[in-house]
């Protein structure tokens, strides 16, 4: 497998601090209601316990992303390393990508009256840093990583409540959340 790029969210380690999207919207000053990423609770079908697991979710950087096979004047890219990049310039407001992805990674940026989406912090990556969402998480919760290096046995690339896109086959992966050990003062 040739080289490429992703995000590996441990939901055991995630506290739902949203600190990797805050450090997301700082690195690319989005405008007002304009989300690359955003952090989940997930629903208690799939956890049971209220709002203690949580899914940190951005672009998947898809190995066939469909935001690039639907734009009708080619702006987006797919780079060698993986990373599926979105040119600005080029974009011309259609909405194809943003109804196409069934991840909901474009949004609609009212401002530019164009699309936009992660990069996956491309200009880090190129100067020898982690994405900003990566570097900021406290937990260490959020990873980049190389799928064809990645070897976690714990890793799962469709985790309950995720849609199941295998024509995409998107990059991110994921450590499930576990139940929390009960630990009881009147058990010996």
């Amino acid at each position: 497998m040739k080289k490429q790029l992703g995000f590996y969210v441990d939901a055991k380690r995630c506290i739902g601090c949203f600190t990797c999207a805050m450090a997301c919207k700082n690195q690319y000053h989005q405008e007002n209601g304009v989300v690359w990423r955003q952090v989940y609770a997930l629903k208690t079908e799939i956890y049971p316990h209220h709002e203690r697991a949580f899914y940190s979710l951005a672009c998947n950087h898809c190995q066939h992303p469909t935001c690039l096979e639907v734009c009708p004047v080619n702006a987006y890219a797919k780079r060698e390393d993986g990373i599926v990049v979105h040119d600005q310039e080029k974009c011309i407001g259609c909405g194809n990508c943003i109804r196409s992805c069934p991840y909901g990674a474009p949004r609609y940026n009212p401002a530019l009256k164009k699309a936009e989406k992660c990069s996956l912090c491309w200009q880090r990556i190129d100067a020898g840093l982690a994405p900003a969402c990566v570097q900021s998480c406290p937990t260490s919760a959020l990873s980049l990583i190389d799928l064809s290096t990645f070897d976690e046995p714990n890793a799962v690339q469709y985790p309950p409540g995720y849609p199941r896109m295998e024509k995409l086959n998107p990059s991110t992966r994921f450590r499930q959340a576990e139940l929390p050990t009960i630990y009881r003062r009147d058990a010996q």
